[in-house]
């Protein structure tokens, strides 16, 4: 289903504390990791860190994660992902590395998992629907996401989008994803900020693409005026029924929305949580 969007209708954006993070143009604010664009981290090295040795839960994952993750991207193929950027990169970032270890054996699975704080990591096929969907017919240059959760998202697109900013809201997974793309040499490729996504970054804004990991009743008007001329945003809509809502700018005053397919996410809120 498409409709063009005169303007920005927020009416129904979720509302509650506004940010205690400032979004100056040309300065970072305190919970910042800079990244530096021109930094690319080789596959090569990824693969050397996704080979190291896995936690005793994990068994020889370690080993064996190419192997699955291989096996995983068939899967994706087979599911109707045809892009091969994001193919590539979902075959080189290590995806056991970002859950618990309890749950390492199962990372490769077509499932979402619980990463801490009532929040999950989406299932493999969420994650490269999203981004093919956002990044259709080109590379864009710089990419917001909300919603860090424990960072491998964001680790997936850096693989091939030069400049890359993600926000979460709740300090306990920033402070894990913090830790995920540390361990993983990424934080000079991603910018992450402990802040409210809702209000998107516009002292960096315009956006090439913008990939929201939660469900709000409305897109925020925030991330609509912040996506650039001929951009994409693609995010969940709903409460109990969700979708997902791909909306293009095509215009200074004018957006254009198709509705895909039926998701389930984890509510979209304001504010930050501590």
């Amino acid at each position: 289903m498409r409709k063009r969007i005169s303007q920005p209708d927020v009416s129904q954006a979720p509302s509650g504390r506004s940010s205690a993070v400032r979004h100056d143009a040309g300065r970072l604010s305190p919970g910042v990791t800079p990244a530096n664009s021109n930094t690319r981290v080789s596959a090569a090295t990824l693969q050397r860190q996704a080979q190291a040795p896995a936690p005793a839960s994990g068994g020889n994952l370690g080993l064996n994660s190419e192997r699955l993750r291989q096996a995983m991207v068939q899967r994706l193929r087979a599911q109707g992902i045809t892009d091969e950027r994001v193919l590539n990169a979902m075959s080189i970032v290590p995806r056991h590395l970002f859950v618990d270890e309890a749950l390492a054996s199962r990372a490769y699975e077509d499932a979402a998992l619980p990463i801490g704080h009532s929040q999950t990591i989406s299932q493999p096929w969420v994650v490269a629907r999203m981004i093919a969907a956002a990044c259709e017919d080109r590379t864009p240059t710089r990419v917001l996401e909300v919603g860090a959760g424990c960072g491998y998202q964001a680790a997936v697109l850096a693989q091939f989008v030069r400049d890359v900013h993600t926000i979460e809201r709740i300090r306990g997974l920033y402070e894990l994803a913090r830790e995920h793309l540390r361990a993983l040499r990424l934080t000079t490729r991603i910018r992450l900020i402990h802040g409210d996504g809702t209000l998107g970054l516009p002292g960096v804004a315009p956006f090439d693409a913008i990939v929201v990991a939660a469900a709000g009743l409305a897109i925020p008007q925030a991330l609509l005026t912040q996506l650039a001329p001929g951009g994409r945003l693609i995010a969940p809509e709903g409460g109990s029924n969700q979708r997902l809502v791909l909306i293009e700018r095509t215009g200074a005053a004018s957006w254009k929305r198709t509705e895909l397919e039926a998701v389930r996410f984890v509510p979209l809120r304001s504010g930050i949580q501590s």
